[in-house]
C-alpha cells in the first residue's frame, strides 16, 4: 500500500489554492453582475492575490511536505521549503502587480476585453505558476506547467477582433505545445530508466542506471529541459517572445516577462539540481552554451530596435527579457561545476527578484505612456520628463537597474553575484561573454534613458495617472530604491535551502 498518500496539509497548499478559488468565484460572479459593476471583479482578484501572498507568512518557520508516499516520507509531490516560498512570493507578487496594471487596462479597453474571463484566466495561471516551485515529481511539474501556460495562451489572444493578438496567441500556443511534447518524451525516458517520477528518488536511482540505458537517460535529461527552456525564452526557444509581447495586452506581457520566467527557471532548477545532480556533465555544459547564446541574441535583438517603429518600446523590453534570461541561466549552469550549488542557485533567485521588480516597473510606466501613445514607440518617450517628471525619473531608474549602473545599485549587485557564480565555478569564458553583453546592453538602455530628458517635440501633454497604475509604479519604485539601499537583503532573502 506504499502508493497511498498521506492526509493533505492544507496550510502548505493554501497560497495557490486560494488564488484558484478566487478565480472560480470571479468567474461565477461575472454571470450575475451587471456591466456597470464589472470593475468589482478586478478588485476582488487583486485582493485575492494579496491574500494568497500573505498566506506565505505562516509557512516561514519550517519545511512542510504533503502528498507523500506512505512508504517513503521523502518522496513527496508537494514541498513548501525555503526555495518554494521565495519563488511563490515572486510569482504572486508579480501577478498582483500585473493585476493592478490590468484594472486600468480593462477600464481603458471600454468593454473590448471580457472582464470575468480575463480575471479567471489570470488567477488560474497564477495558481499554476505558484504550484510549480513546490512540485517534487515530474508528472506534477509537467501538469502545473500547463496549468500556468494554457490560461496564458488565452490571455494573449483575448483582444476581440485583433488579428495581431490572435496571431501572437497562436504562435505562443503552437511553440509551447511542441516544447511540452518534447519534455514529455524526456520524462518518459527518465521514468523508463529509473522507475520513478519523484525527484528525490530519481536523484538516487539514476546514478545506478545500467550501462545499456545510460544514453537513454542522457537523452531524457536533455529533452526534459526543453519545455522549461521554452518558458525561460532561452535561445533557440525564444522566437515567440517579441510578437507575443506586442500582441498581448500590456499587463499580460509584463506578467509573462516575470511570472513566465519564474515558472521556467524554478522548473529548470528542480529538474537539474534536485533530480539530476549526477548528470551535471550533461546539463551543465548545455545550459552554459544556452546562457551565452541567449544573452547575446537577446541583447543584439534589443540593439536593433528602431525608435520610430510601432511598438518598438515593447519589442525592446521583449528582447531585453531574452537577454536577461541569459544572465539568469548562468548560475544554474554554474551549479553543475560548483561545490556549493545552493549558493549558485541563490544567485539566480536573487537576480530573478531584482529583475521582477524593475521589469514590472518599466512595463508599468510603458502602460502609462501607452494611454496617450497607443503605438508605444521608443520615440514616444522623448521629453517624458517635461510631461511627467516623476514617471520619467522612475523609468530612468528602472532602465539603469536593468543596465547595472548606479543609482540602480540592486541591478549592479545582482549582476555581480551572477558574475561571481560563473567565476567561482571555473566558467571564465562564460563570465567574459556576460561582461561583453553587459556592455552591449548599456548602449540601448542608456539611449532610451537619455531620450526621456530631451526637449519634447511639440506641446507637452500631461499624463493623468489612474490610481491602480499609480500604485503599481509607486510600489515597484519603492521596492527598487529600498533594495538599492540595502542590496544584501535580496541575497539573504533568496537563500534557497534546497539542500
Amino acid at each position: 500500500m506504499s502508493s497511498l498518500v498521506q492526509s493533505v496539509d492544507w496550510l502548505a497548499i493554501a497560497p495557490p489554492t486560494l488564488a484558484a478559488v478566487v478565480g472560480l468565484v470571479v468567474l461565477v460572479a461575472d454571470l450575475f453582475i451587471g456591466e456597470e459593476k464589472k470593475a468589482v471583479l478586478g478588485w476582488v482578484s487583486v485582493a485575492g492575490l494579496a491574500a494568497s501572498a500573505l498566506l506565505l507568512l505562516p509557512l516561514r518557520d519550517g519545511d512542510r511536505a504533503t502528498f507523500c508516499l506512505t512508504g517513503d516520507a521523502h518522496a513527496c509531490s508537494y514541498t513548501a521549503d525555503r526555495f518554494t516560498l521565495v519563488i511563490q512570493f515572486l510569482v504572486l507578487g508579480g501577478a498582483l502587480l500585473a493585476a493592478l496594471l490590468s484594472v486600468t487596462a480593462l477600464k481603458d479597453a471600454n468593454k473590448d476585453l471580457p472582464e470575468g474571463e480575463f480575471w479567471f484566466l489570470l488567477l488560474s495561471s497564477a495558481a499554476g505558476a505558484a504550484l510549480l516551485p513546490a512540485s517534487r515529481d515530474l508528472a506534477t511539474l509537467i501538469v502545473v506547467l500547463e496549468v500556468a501556460s494554457l490560461p496564458a495562451f488565452a490571455l494573449v489572444g483575448i483582444k476581440r477582433g485583433d488579428k495581431k493578438s490572435s496571431e501572437a496567441a497562436l504562435k505562443f500556443f503552437l511553440s509551447s505545445v511542441t516544447a511540452t511534447a518534447v519534455s514529455l518524451m524526456g520524462v518518459s525516458f527518465i521514468y523508463a530508466t529509473t522507475g520513478s517520477l519523484y525527484l528525490t528518488q530519481i536523484a538516487d536511482k539514476i546514478q545506478h542506471v545500467d550501462g545499456q540505458f545510460h544514453t537513454l537517460a542522457q537523452a531524457g535529461v536533455v529533452l526534459t529541459l526543453v519545455g522549461f527552456a521554452f518558458k525561460t525564452a532561452a535561445v533557440p526557444f525564444h522566437f515567440w517572445v517579441p510578437d507575443t509581447y506586442v500582441g498581448a495586452p500590456l499587463p499580460i506581457a509584463a506578467y509573462l516577462s516575470v511570472v513566465g520566467k519564474a515558472v521556467g527557471f524554478s522548473g529548470l532548477i528542480l529538474v537539474t539540481v534536485v533530480a539530476l545532480p549526477s548528470y551535471g556533465d550533461v546539463w551543465g555544459p548545455a545550459l552554459a552554451v544556452l546562457a551565452a547564446l541567449t544573452m547575446t541574441v537577446g541583447n543584439v535583438g534589443a540593439l536593433r530596435q528602431q525608435a520610430t517603429r510601432a511598438y518598438s518600446a515593447v519589442r525592446l523590453l521583449a528582447w531585453s527579457s531574452v537577454g536577461q534570461a541569459g544572465y539568469l541561466l548562468v548560475p544554474i549552469a554554474s551549479a553543475a561545476y560548483s561545490k556549493d550549488a545552493d549558493k549558485a542557485i541563490g544567485s539566480t533567485v536573487a537576480y530573478a527578484l531584482m529583475y521582477a521588480v524593475v521589469n514590472l516597473g518599466a512595463f508599468a510606466v510603458a502602460a502609462l505612456v501607452a494611454r496617450t501613445s497607443p503605438l508605444n514607440r521608443i520615440s514616444d518617450y522623448r521629453g517624458l520628463y517635461a510631461r511627467s517628471p516623476l514617471s520619467a525619473l522612475i523609468l530612468g531608474f528602472f532602465l539603469l537597474c536593468l543596465a547595472g549602473l548606479p543609482p540602480g545599485i540592486i541591478g549592479l549587485f545582482a549582476k555581480v553575484t551572477v558574475f561571481a557564480a560563473a567565476v567561482d565555478a571555473g566558467l571564465g569564458w562564460l563570465a567574459v561573454v556576460m561582461a561583453v553583453n553587459v556592455v552591449i546592453a548599456l548602449f540601448y538602455y542608456l539611449q532610451w534613458t537619455t531620450l526621456l530628458f530631451r526637449a519634447p517635440e511639440g506641446e507637452s501633454e500631461k499624463h493623468r495617472v489612474p490610481a491602480p497604475l499609480t500604485a503599481a509604479i509607486a510600489l515597484t519604485a519603492v521596492l527598487g530604491i529600498a533594495l538599492s539601499g540595502a542590496p544584501q537583503l535580496v541575497l539573504r532573502f533568496s537563500a534557497t535551502g534546497l539542500f
